[in-house]
């Protein structure tokens, strides 16, 4: 019985952690698993071509969206922590908490 290459879930993965990287950069969380899981589906697939079934240069498209959504995760986890490192994640907090009330005034 042969293994299915289902990028699916890594598209998945992909997807969701490019949404949460605007929470800190926490979507790689899900980018890293989604790269893993390429990754290994891949090389098991180059060692082994008889035992899978499916088309690999989709899951190595699956394995370059899962990477860009890594590192556009891991760069905002960096601008995350050296905004708070250097104290201007306070100041952007109050500019946030400025606009949410005057867009509140505005209704």
């Amino acid at each position: 019985m042969k293994k299915e290459l289902k990028p699916t879930l890594v598209y998945v993965l992909s997807v969701i952690s490019i949404l949460c990287c605007c929470f800190g950069g926490l979507g790689f969380l899900l980018a890293a698993p989604a790269y893993y899981i390429a990754n290994k589906k891949i090389k098991d697939a180059q060692l082994h071509p008889e035992d899978y079934d499916g088309d690999i240069n989709a899951m190595n498209t699956a394995k370059i969206v899962a990477l860009v959504a890594l590192a556009i995760n891991l760069l905002y986890l960096l601008y995350t922590i050296y905004m708070i490192a250097t104290g201007d994640f306070d100041q952007a907090m109050e500019q946030l908490k400025e606009a949410m009330e005057q867009a509140q005034n505005a209704q």
